[in-house]
């Protein structure tokens, strides 16, 4: 997932274990969606600090800045409010598939997607100071 200080939201889902395959994948996403240099923040994910995902943001130095939070420091995260809100709106669904539970995950990441106003209080909350904040 990926978020911006102006509360736009951008999801890519996989279905598989997130590997650095995936990570190159989901970076490529957001820079066509977002269309500026982007500044990436990561958790200590092993995919997000693997070689293969390093050559690839090391080659693209124009497009991607990356910045690591302190380990267990989910409070300083804002994607993972985000994450707690969809899983709270899914509490009690029961998806018949995975390919069900994907589109209800879908369905509650869109809804989040027409709240930037909710996103953008999500970076206050994590207490991160982003210059153009509204």
């Amino acid at each position: 997932m990926a978020i911006t200080p102006d509360g736009r939201l951008y999801a890519r889902h996989f279905r598989t274990p997130i590997s650095s395959r995936c990570v190159i994948l989901a970076l490529r996403f957001f820079r066509r969606k977002v269309g500026a240099p982007l500044l990436v923040v990561w958790d200590r994910l092993n995919a997000h600090r693997s070689r293969a995902t390093m050559d690839f943001v090391s080659a693209h130095a124009q497009d991607y800045t990356v910045a690591y939070l302190p380990a267990y420091a989910p409070e300083l995260n804002p994607e993972e409010q985000c994450n707690a809100l969809v899983k709270c709106a899914m509490a009690n669904a029961l998806p018949g598939s995975v390919a069900d539970l994907h589109r209800l995950a879908r369905r509650e990441f869109c809804r989040l997607q027409g709240q930037p106003e909710m996103i953008v209080s999500f970076f206050r909350h994590a207490g991160l100071s982003v210059a153009g904040l509204p």
